[in-house]
């Protein structure tokens, strides 16, 4: 094995181009109005806005892969790893739990799970198979895992329901989520959460596919034999989370089920594989810094990922929360506001909503790039 490269130009724009996904889809001007892939799947299936939760995993696999073999290379030991990692878990999943509380704080019927706790739970639950587990070993937890979850979600009786019943509220992991977090779930549901606890089992792989990732980045091959194995993975995957799909689960975001793990583990590789081709194999110069310059947005966009993902969501409450009075005696939030000027452009319901995302996108570069050309750098 390696040593720990430097810096990925690769994993930072992967990480950018995530980040500004989730900024986009996350910010539109009107919720009623929007394309299609700009929303997640009704339920089962999959749009391009499923695509953003398991990158977000999948590059924190990677990340964690790269900076133990660091860590592990300066003469950190076993527990100061496993300190580390857990220290930064606490602290992901704190700042999510407080934007969960804001503005009203209210501890009786505030909702536990989230974005940012799961990101927390996998990165717990992966320490310790990531400090202790070969490779082969961690590839066999990912299998025995994702066959638990289907076991129990195929074949457990859920009680008044039945077994593997995959609708919404009704599933295995529904179940679950009312014993341990009732009345502390998903507002528009309340009865289940697309961040609740079982389903954190699949997400756990997805992570998990991101370290093996990561670890193979750390091996004796070379950069364009990587390229073509990272590629040839992602393509398989790619093949069985359809075959999933047909004959196992139905791809379907909320339940994270085995099919979609895969299927999105696959697009992840392709999708990092080209970045790491562009921007830190290529052998051609030129091309790899034309590539840079192209990239160099959202290079600087990933280089403070996490404060962004909070930062944007903070802001998207308080622009929800905070109402401005009107010239009719009415108040509109501030968001809606900001919103009236661009609205009622004559390119079409749809597209101002897009155009107001874009906007708030751009504020939220504007930030980085900002925090960048200063080197700050908020790391966890």
């Amino acid at each position: 094995m390696r040593d720990a490269p430097g810096r990925l130009a690769s994993l930072d724009g992967f990480r950018g181009f995530t980040i500004a996904a989730m900024v986009l889809v996350n910010n539109p001007g009107d919720w009623s109005q929007l394309y299609s892939q700009l929303e997640h799947a009704k339920w089962n299936g999959w749009t391009f806005t499923d695509t953003i939760f398991p990158f977000f995993l999948f590059i924190g696999g990677v990340s964690m892969a790269l900076s133990l073999g660091r860590l592990a290379a300066s003469g950190a030991n076993t527990p100061q790893l496993l300190i580390k990692l857990a220290k930064r878990a606490c602290l992901i999943f704190l700042i999510g739990f407080l934007l969960n509380l804001i503005p009203y704080f209210n501890f009786e019927k505030v909702r536990i799970p989230g974005v940012l706790q799961r990101i927390a739970l996998c990165t717990l639950l992966a320490a310790p198979i990531v400090v202790y587990c070969g490779w082969r070993l961690q590839l066999a937890l990912i299998a025995a895992l994702l066959t638990l979850y289907s076991a129990l979600m195929l074949f457990y009786p859920v009680p008044g329901i039945g077994a593997g019943v995959l609708e919404p509220g009704k599933d295995f992991g529904a179940y679950v989520d009312r014993m341990f977090l009732s009345g502390h779930m998903w507002v528009q549901t309340k009865t289940w959460d697309p961040e609740g606890l079982f389903t954190t089992i699949p997400a756990l792989c997805s992570q998990l596919f991101g370290v093996l990732a990561g670890r193979f980045l750390l091996s004796k091959f070379s950069r364009t034999e990587q390229t073509v194995w990272l590629l040839l993975a992602g393509l398989l995957l790619l093949w069985l989370g359809v075959i999933g799909d047909a004959i196992l689960m139905p791809i379907n975001k909320s339940l994270w089920t085995p099919s979609y793990c895969l299927l999105m583990t696959g697009w992840a590789l392709l999708i990092f594989s080209a970045f790491f081709w562009l921007l830190d194999v290529n052998p051609h110069r030129a091309v790899r810094a034309a590539a840079a310059r192209w990239t160099a947005p959202l290079r600087i966009y990933g280089m403070n990922a996490l404060f962004i993902f909070a930062f944007s969501g903070l802001v998207a409450k308080m622009f929800g929360f905070i109402k401005l009075a009107q010239p009719d005696g009415s108040s509109q939030s501030l968001g809606r506001t900001l919103y009236a000027p661009i609205r009622d452009l004559p390119i079409g319901a749809v597209n101002t909503s897009v155009l107001y995302a874009l906007l708030f996108n751009a504020c939220m570069f504007a930030l980085a790039w900002a925090m960048w050309r200063r080197k700050w750098f908020v790391k966890v």
